[in-house]
């Protein structure tokens, strides 16, 4: 194992670790409350987790782009921009916590009318939803300071606070459940303290291993050139985040229209996706932090080693993915359901959720490495285009293919994002280098 592929997996494996604790806050919800007697309590937390998933996945430009800026600071050894970039992101993110939680009525009501739950589960939706708004200020800073740690080769912190998080997400809704006799409340008030006990222990990480930059002056901070670039930066994520989101949700409502089995076969499928997509995006991680570092030092060699080396791992799982799923996909699906209707249902299905490994390996390597350059233009075409061909595919196929249109265009889509992505390679390395 060479160096490279050790500075690798010390950033990948933390991440992944993180990666995979962050739907145990909402899995811990869901297994509180569906205990307490009602199925309204299941849906009051479902419709809450989705308008919050929906408003974080939007801003988490303010984890992306602060860990390609920081980590070329970083190559630079530019220590007093890492402490101005940090000030900026945590910043923004408290800054933009606080609109949220000015619009908060607006917010829970217009999703609610999207929605469209029951009158029972809205008004628990909305009471969930109006105590955890107060954790966005927490949650859009954490984002901040997870960029801002990844960026400086640390992906430990973050892991140690996705678990303590976790920890205290248990601890506390189930106190606040069984011992203080709320509901709904109680596990919104047990994510509230999570979320702030999560940020809180970022910051005093933060004094504790990297206080000593405070000696750096923060002048600077809102100079009109940095601020442009930084915004820059993120609202080509932003709106890249924006064509995710709504290929993500046109699948799940595509799926729905075709009836309830179809539905639940999509659901299951997808798991496998979102099992794959958390191992790489640790690798992506890795990307971020290392790219960017490379950039930052002009060390051009070291740079397409280490994008060489990625795309090796990559390989690897994408390989040992598809050969995992091919061997125990069936079992895996038996665990996750025992509708035996819907099993049978997926077995038409298998072979899309096969060719997802190898059609998103080289996506996801790529954004890691763009986002570590900052190149978030070309992040922001790729998927573009990736997107306007999952459309055109499913709506030109839909009436010969039905659902396996759907899933062609998914994979096609994944393809797609890699396919630009590489074409866009040289020039990215040409504007990063010089």
């Amino acid at each position: 194992m060479t160096s490279i592929d050790r500075q690798i997996l010390r950033i990948a494996l933390p991440s992944i670790v993180s990666n995979i604790t962050v739907p145990l806050l909402g899995l811990v919800d869901v297994a509180i409350v569906g205990h307490l007697g009602s199925a309204a309590y299941i849906g009051a937390i479902a419709v809450g987790g989705l308008m919050f998933n929906i408003i974080y996945w939007l801003f988490a430009f303010l984890r992306m782009g602060t860990s390609g800026m920081t980590s070329q600071a970083y190559g630079r050894h530019d220590f007093a921009e890492t402490l101005r970039m940090l000030a900026r992101a945590v910043g923004l993110g408290v800054l933009v916590a606080l609109v949220l939680i000015a619009l908060q009525t607006p917010i829970v009501r217009g999703a609610l009318l999207l929605i469209r739950p029951t009158d029972e589960v809205s008004r628990l939706a909305e009471t969930y939803f109006r105590i955890c708004i107060w954790g966005a200020p927490a949650m859009l800073g954490l984002y901040g300071l997870t960029g801002w740690y990844i960026g400086m080769q640390n992906s430990r912190i973050p892991m140690l606070v996705a678990i303590v998080q976790n920890v205290v997400n248990i601890a506390a809704s189930l106190s606040f459940v069984y011992l203080g006799g709320m509901k709904v409340e109680g596990v919104a008030l047990g994510t509230l303290v999570a979320q702030w006990a999560g940020f809180l222990m970022g910051l005093a990480l933060w004094m504790r291993y990297y206080g000593r930059l405070r000696r750096y002056r923060l002048r600077g901070v809102w100079r009109r050139e940095a601020m442009a670039h930084f915004f820059g930066v993120n609202r080509d994520i932003f709106l890249r985040t924006l064509c995710l989101v709504a290929v993500t949700m046109f699948f799940t409502s595509a799926g729905a229209a075709q009836g309830d089995v179809v539905l639940a076969v999509n659901t299951l499928l997808m798991q496998l996706f979102t099992l794959y997509s958390y191992i790489m995006d640790g690798f992506a991680y890795a990307g971020e932090a290392l790219g960017g570092r490379h950039i930052g030092a002009r060390n051009l060699s070291a740079f397409r080693l280490t994008v060489h080396r990625l795309f090796l791992w990559g390989a690897g799982m994408a390989t040992a993915f598809t050969l995992l799923y091919a061997l125990g996909g069936e079992a895996f699906l038996g665990l996750l359901t025992d509708e035996r209707d819907v099993i049978a249902a997926s077995a038409d299905y298998f072979l899309w959720a096969l060719a997802i490994p190898a059609a998103g390996v080289a996506a996801f390597v790529w954004d890691g490495i763009f986002i570590g350059a900052t190149a978030t233009r070309g992040m922001l075409a790729s998927m573009a285009v990736a997107s306007l061909c999952f459309f055109a595919l499913y709506f030109g196929l839909r009436g010969a293919l039905g659902n396996h249109a759907l899933w062609l265009a998914f994979i096609v889509y994944l393809g797609v994002r890699g396919v630009v992505l590489t074409c866009l390679n040289r020039s990215m390395e040409k504007r990063a280098f010089g």
